[in-house]
């Protein structure tokens, strides 16, 4: 190690360690982070409801992939539907629209930003966990706008509502 280069400290996590929080339907654990890996990479372990998922988005900042731990996900990445059980890749570049969805009972899989940042506008998008489960159902409709203008200053742009556009 030179001299004024960061080392980042290893990581390891058993399971159901790392920062809960609840966003958009999921249980989202934070399993590292920006801070933790001096900006590379943020990796999110997400447990879902079937309907749950994110609204049409693209980053302009950080490439995503997600890999399928359990159920079964469908996106919908540059124009194109792709149904993910357990054991599937997908990667979206930057700058390449995506949504996804739960498409079975519950979903548990990992979402991983590269570089780091995209784990700044998760924890402003949500709050701590109250238990290590799924969130109760929202009593409240979302406040896309708000979310709009959040996701704007983490260079993400909304695109539209969840869901696999028609």
């Amino acid at each position: 190690m030179t001299s004024g280069t960061p080392r980042v400290a290893p990581i390891a996590l058993a399971p159901n360690e790392g920062e809960a929080l609840w966003a958009f339907g999921f249980l989202a654990t934070l399993k590292a982070s920006s801070e933790t890996t001096d900006g590379r990479v943020a990796v999110i372990e997400h447990l879902g409801p079937r309907g749950a998922g994110s609204p049409l988005h693209v980053h302009r900042r950080e490439d995503e992939w997600f890999y399928v731990l359990d159920g079964e996900l469908t996106f919908w990445v540059g124009g194109e539907v792709v149904n993910a059980p357990a054991g599937s890749f997908v990667y979206g570049p930057r700058d390449v629209p995506h949504t996804f969805l739960v498409a079975s009972e519950q979903a548990r899989f990992l979402l991983v930003a590269e570089p780091g940042g995209f784990d700044a506008f998760f924890r402003a998008a949500s709050e701590p966990a109250g238990r290590l489960e799924i969130p109760p159902a929202p009593t409240e409709p979302p406040d896309v706008e708000g979310l709009t203008r959040l996701a704007a200053t983490y260079g993400i742009e909304i695109l539209g509502p969840p869901g696999i556009p028609a």
